[in-house]
């Protein structure tokens, strides 16, 4: 790895509808982050479908399920900032290795219970609160690792390959759940998430340190309210925040997945629930060289998040699998859009003094509105029935981004062309 000296690349050239594979050419670091995760991630998604599953078939309810999520909550709102500021303050290629050896300890938990009788309940809601306190150390270091190990102008393309490799886990890793579940048992199941964590550490070994700048190592206690004080004055981001938050928490029917799996036919059609919409986001990412052609993400964010909503009220009102299915796999290609705006308004506008922090609050934002709206979609179904609480989710989905877009007019305005409230920028770390 060389010193931060290289130069900034010029955009990249590949054809508007297809992904850039540059970055994996150019960064070894980047090559190995890329390997670590995906391979991490499939088994991540195995134990989402089979948590659910365990917690679904011990008690007979989705309120049960979507309180697994309100379990996950308070952790990421309290330890999120934490995390973020310790990325910027310590060396973030340490700090997720640690973290990841914790998620893997905790799966090791999730084996054991699984052998015993059915499993105990109470263990399910541990290992979630535990893994959600690990998640909200590391992930700020994993998210703001990106722009340290590619150069700029590769941003787009590395973001795009990001969510490409998010995209194949969540459609690999649930489609593989259900079978798994319905072939070797919950057990075997979890001890698979388990061996994709021996990968993935050992892979991230092989990473170099990624330090802080030489003036951002320190006490990281002083630092977390600079970056509260830059989101106030980002009205952009706060806007893309407040709205993934609004589109999750209303939209968001994954704790209704398995009661309505027994309808459509067992654990198998869980996984393909699961699946779906990752599906669409897939579909998204393989197409995705436009993503550095866009200026305006703050549009399409808004845009993208209201088509969430609206293809959540299909779904609700679906009375046959392969419907269901279809509006998960387009509610996917939406959601996948404004994940990819998110991610490259932020990647190229929040210096890198600041990434650590505002990972955090975005981390905030992404993680507490699904698990927020996983505990709104089992209450709502306790209330007013199974379809009827997703239809009227995806109805108040698209009432409040239209909502949050006018009270934060700086979200639609915003123009990542023009400069950024932005620090100097040190050069990328990557391959020469």
């Amino acid at each position: 790895m060389s010193a931060d000296t290289t130069p900034r690349r010029e955009p990249p050239t590949t054809p508007r509808w297809r992904v850039d594979v540059g970055p994996l050419r150019r960064s070894r670091q980047f090559r190995l982050l890329f390997v670590s995760q995906g391979v991490t991630f499939v088994g991540t998604m195995i134990t989402a479908v089979a948590i659910p599953f365990q917690a679904y078939a011990l008690s007979h309810s989705s309120l049960v399920v979507g309180l697994l999520s309100a379990a996950e909550v308070v952790p990421y709102l309290v330890v999120s900032f934490v995390g973020g500021s310790l990325a910027d303050t310590r060396d973030r290629r340490r700090i997720v290795l640690l973290t990841e050896f914790g998620l893997c300890a905790c799966t090791g938990a999730l084996v054991e219970n699984a052998t015993v009788g059915h499993g105990r309940l109470w263990v399910l809601f541990v290992v979630a609160a535990l893994t959600a306190v690990l998640g909200a150390l590391g992930q700020p270091s994993l998210t703001a690792l990106l722009p340290r190990v590619v150069a700029r102008a590769d941003i787009p393309a590395a973001s795009a390959l990001t969510s490409l490799r998010g995209n194949v886990g969540q459609v690999v890793g649930p489609a593989l759940a259900g079978g798994l579940i319905s072939w070797i048992h919950l057990g075997p199941t979890y001890a698979i998430d388990l061996g994709t964590f021996g990968i993935s550490l050992l892979v991230l070994s092989r990473m170099e340190p990624v330090p802080p700048l030489a003036d951002q190592a320190g006490d990281a206690r002083p630092r977390l309210a600079d970056g509260f004080r830059y989101a106030r004055g980002r009205p952009d981001l706060l806007g893309s925040y407040a709205v993934d938050m609004a589109a999750m928490f209303f939209g968001m029917p994954e704790a209704l997945f398995p009661q309505l799996a027994t309808r459509f036919g067992g654990a198998a059609v869980l996984g393909l629930l699961y699946a779906a919409p990752a599906l669409g986001g897939l579909i998204v990412s393989v197409t995705a060289g436009w993503v550095a052609t866009v200026r305006r993400q703050g549009r399409a964010i808004v845009l993208a998040a209201g088509s969430w909503g609206l293809a959540i009220v299909v779904f609700g009102l679906a009375r046959w699998l392969w419907l269901a299915l279809a509006v998960l796999v387009i509610a996917g290609v939406f959601d996948m859009v404004s994940g990819l705006m998110r991610m490259t308004l932020w990647n190229l506008t929040v210096p890198d003094l600041l990434r650590g922090r505002m990972a955090g609050i975005e981390l905030v934002s992404y993680s507490s509105g699904p698990a927020l709206g996983n505990v709104e979609a089992g209450i709502a179904e306790s209330l007013v029935g199974l379809r009827t609480s997703i239809v009227f989710g995806g109805i108040a989905c698209v009432v409040a981004t239209a909502v949050v877009a006018l009270l934060l007019p700086g979200l639609w305005r915003s123009d990542s062309g023009r400069p950024s409230i932005d620090a100097p920028e040190r050069p990328a770390q990557e391959d020469g």
